[in-house]
């Protein structure tokens, strides 16, 4: 197994590596890939003005996965993990585990309680809920229609 480096700070070239993540996983629509896009582009922008957080897992030069998460605006100690994704050939080594115990580490440090997250009820999302129960979060509210008529939003909380 190649080594795993994380880093914080997103460089140009990641949106293109981020993209083709997202693309091929084959659980985004393309408005989905491009609203990431424009988070990594806000801290590209903004720096650590950004209210968005960044963790890249790199393997072998190339994004392995990444986490995109930040606090919740007007709300004390609680963050949203926005995105985790992992490169449909990494998938299986324990990356998502890693990235999400780094951002969890890094949202404590920075005062946080809890820490939220959405996800679709469709089947091919699944593999998501288990993640997120198998990490302690559990599921808090499920809002019906949400994302179209047969697609609920799950949303999953976890204390810090």
């Amino acid at each position: 197994m190649d080594q795993i480096a994380f880093r914080t700070e997103p460089v140009e070239q990641d949106k293109v590596q981020i993209r083709a993540l997202l693309g091929s996983s084959g659980f985004f629509h393309p408005w989905e890939i491009e609203v990431a896009i424009e988070l990594i582009e806000d801290r590209l922008a903004k720096g650590t003005a950004s209210e968005y957080l960044l963790l890249f897992a790199e393997s072998a030069g190339k994004i392995a996965g990444y986490a995109c998460y930040g606090p919740v605006t007007m709300a004390q100690g609680r963050f949203e993990l926005y995105w985790i994704a992992v490169d449909t050939a990494q998938r299986g080594r324990g990356i998502g585990k890693l990235l999400l115990g780094r951002a969890e580490s890094h949202m404590r440090q920075l005062g946080g309680k809890y820490v939220y997250s959405e996800t679709s009820s469709r089947e091919i999302y699944r593999s998501t809920r288990e993640f997120y129960r198998k990490q302690a979060f559990r599921e808090v509210a499920r809002v019906p229609f949400f994302y179209a008529d047969d697609d609920d939003k799950v949303i999953f909380m976890k204390t810090l």
